[in-house]
């Protein structure tokens, strides 16, 4: 089983076995499209030409990397600025889990650890945080004691939540469905 957070399968295959790929998939995961967010990091490993490292990224030129975000089609809507956060990512990567993505879960001795990680990386805010904690457990086997709990409700067994829930293009719409309606119900209680 893979993710198919993009619906494109190279891009998808990226985002599966490329830890710093989905760490950046998700920090692009807002004000644009899921689809568009999750393919971004296999785009911009072509537009770098070589695989993604959080070595080269953190220490790119920052105008540079902005230009590589900017170029038509731009990775985000906000490309200058996601360029910053995802540098500013791969740059904790480093200095932290020594280049190294995936130890940001796989040295986790628990939920509450793995989700005070993940919530420590910019673009990650406490809802992002469980979303991921809960992708991680759900889709990918990563599930040290206590993740369930730490990522509710997004962790919970049959629910279409959030990227978590994603694994086709039906789970998809049922995610968006239910996101719509909280939508329309937030802007009925604002009236």
């Amino acid at each position: 089983m893979g993710l198919h957070l993009s619906q494109i399968d190279e891009a998808d295959e990226l985002l599966t076995n490329d830890p710093l790929a989905l760490l950046i998939g998700m920090v692009l995961d807002q004000q644009i499209p899921l689809e568009r967010a999750f393919a971004a990091p296999c785009e911009l490993a072509r537009r770098l030409g070589r695989s993604l490292n959080a070595a080269d990224l953190a220490r790119a030129d920052p105008d540079e990397l902005g230009a590589v975000f900017s170029q038509q089609p731009a990775l985000h809507r906000f490309p200058a600025s996601m360029a910053k956060r995802v540098q500013s990512m791969c740059r904790l990567i480093v200095d932290t889990y020594d280049g190294n993505a995936a130890r940001v879960w796989t040295t986790a001795a628990d939920g509450k650890e793995l989700l005070r990680r993940v919530a420590a990386l910019p673009g990650f805010g406490t809802q992002k945080a469980k979303i991921f904690v809960a992708l991680l457990g759900k889709q990918l086997g990563v599930t040290p004691p206590g993740w369930r709990e730490v990522s509710a409700p997004f962790g919970d067994d049959g629910s279409y939540l959030s990227i978590a829930d994603i694994i086709d293009t039906v789970t998809r719409d049922k995610v968006r469905a239910y996101k719509k309606a909280m939508k329309a119900a937030a802007k009925a209680q604002a009236v």
